[in-house]
């Protein structure tokens, strides 16, 4: 696992996307060579004849991840990947045409040179793709080893990742087993625990043990000398916290401890660079946005109003940056009488309430785009938490630790906890998403924020969280 900008990525994904990038650039160049595109010799090239090779391989490649062919399960399984693959090749031919088109020398090639260059251009580059893949999937499986860890500890939050370990996909991390240190009463299979008859340290040099993990549910009366010893053999001690927050990408609520939060790295959204960066890109997204979206925007109005009787926009109230409400507008799905008795109600799947057209609305998220108003009014962020109702928020506040964390941020109309959870209908999923929460809020980056928007594609797409 690395980690960019506080943000942990797949080292494998990372290595996958260059190899990939490379592969696409070589056939773009090899197809503009062929095609004798001016000046694309290195020390002659000119800015128009490298955009023929870097505006189509930049363009594809964050397609790629846009739609999540760098998730590990797609990383494995070819036969899932190859339909999106094929999907976004369809688009990286068109860009592939008007990008050549304009640096063709004029009179160097015929028509039917270039027709068939161009049909052969994207077929090159996918199968340059697919080998890629193929190989470095290939490659990686037999010489990349998972990070062996040890876990000190037998109780609780050892059982915690066991469990969160048996349930993971291709983990690079590989749990060699537990150690009772203490007088913790064991909640995790006798077989787990390693019995030792020497020191900690050197168990864990003789095991080829890189890091350890403390998963102590009660340190009084512990002594931390073993731990001393081995990290002064220079293996990595890491605490429980920090361990589920590296492998799974959110923050443990239910062990989650004050102190860790202040002595942590992170929260660094409010320093003068990171709120300057992200307003900008706010202003950025929402603008082109709205101007591509703009006929989206005219037909929903029009089917709304066709459809049921009622406003288009729908208005609401919501919690905000620290607390403050503001009017959020979002396009109107369910009958104008869908809160008669004036109690907030969650949305429920296949609710009755929602319309027709407001059922479609929301299964493409088009219900969503009037929001864009709010973020260029500076009420929301374009990615943040998701804006809840006064009435949620108390009842959500009083009974979750934490959950007003959330509103030390802009809310945001996509967010970490959007691409990785469900819509939330319940207090325990409201708990779910906070943990999602916290994490982008505690590792916010200018880089994070523009992975979180090439993400949202794909639960566009899929619709995946959409009710």
């Amino acid at each position: 696992m690395l980690r960019f900008f506080r943000h942990y990525l797949s080292g494998s994904a990372v290595c996958l996307f260059a190899c990939e990038a490379i592969a696409i650039c070589l056939a773009l160049f090899a197809a503009a060579s062929l095609l004798q595109v001016t000046d694309l010799t290195p020390g002659q090239a000119t800015g128009g004849a490298l955009a023929v090779i870097l505006v189509p391989t930049a363009l594809n490649a964050f397609a790629m991840y846009a739609i999540g062919l760098y998730n590990h399960g797609l990383m494995q399984n070819f036969g899932r990947a190859i339909p999106r693959l094929m999907a976004v090749f369809t688009i990286f031919t068109l860009v592939v045409v008007l990008t050549m088109a304009f640096e063709l020398a004029p009179g160097r090639q015929t028509e039917g040179d270039r027709a068939l260059l161009y049909g052969t251009v994207a077929g090159i580059a996918f199968a340059g793709v697919l080998f890629a893949r193929l190989g470095f999937v290939t490659i990686a499986r037999i010489t990349v080893k998972p990070r062996r860890v040890l876990v000190v500890g037998v109780g609780k939050l050892a059982a915690e990742i066991e469990y969160m370990m048996s349930r993971q996909e291709g983990a690079t991390t590989e749990i060699v087993g537990y150690i009772a240190l203490g007088n913790e009463k064991p909640e995790i299979p006798q077989t787990r625990i390693r019995p030792i008859n020497k020191s900690l340290a050197e168990f864990a040099s003789e095991q080829e043990i890189k890091e350890i993990v403390v998963a102590l549910s009660d340190r009084r009366g512990t002594s931390l000398q073993p731990l001393l010893d081995a990290r002064m053999q220079g293996i990595t001690i890491t605490n429980y916290l920090s361990f589920w927050e590296r492998e799974t990408r959110r923050v443990h609520l239910q062990v989650l401890d004050p102190s860790w939060l202040i002595y942590s790295d992170g929260f660094r959204m409010g320093t003068l660079t990171n709120t300057f960066l992200k307003r900008a890109l706010d202003i950025l997204v929402s603008g082109v946005l709205l101007v591509f979206t703009l006929p989206t925007l005219l037909l929903a109005a029009i089917a709304i109003r066709l459809d049921s009787s009622g406003p288009i926009l729908y208005r609401q109230e919501r919690v905000g940056k620290n607390g403050t409400l503001f009017t959020i507008y979002k396009f109107r799905t369910m009958r104008t009488d869908s809160e008669s008795g004036g109690i907030p109600q969650w949305a429920a799947a296949r609710d009755p309430r929602i319309t027709r057209v407001g059922w479609f609305l929301r299964m493409a998220r088009i219900d969503e785009l009037p929001q864009i108003l709010n973020v260029l009014r500076g009420d929301m962020s374009f990615v943040g938490p998701r804006p809840e109702r006064p009435f949620f928020v108390d009842t959500l506040a009083a009974s979750i630790p934490y959950y007003s964390e959330r509103h030390r941020v802009r809310p945001g109309i996509t967010g970490w906890a959007q691409i990785n959870y469900v819509y939330g209908a319940s207090i325990e999923d409201a708990k779910i998403k906070l943990s999602y929460d916290l994490y982008y809020i505690k590792n916010y980056s200018f880089l994070f924020d523009l992975l979180i928007i090439l993400s949202t594609a794909e639960a566009v797409f899929l619709k995946k969280g959409a009710r």
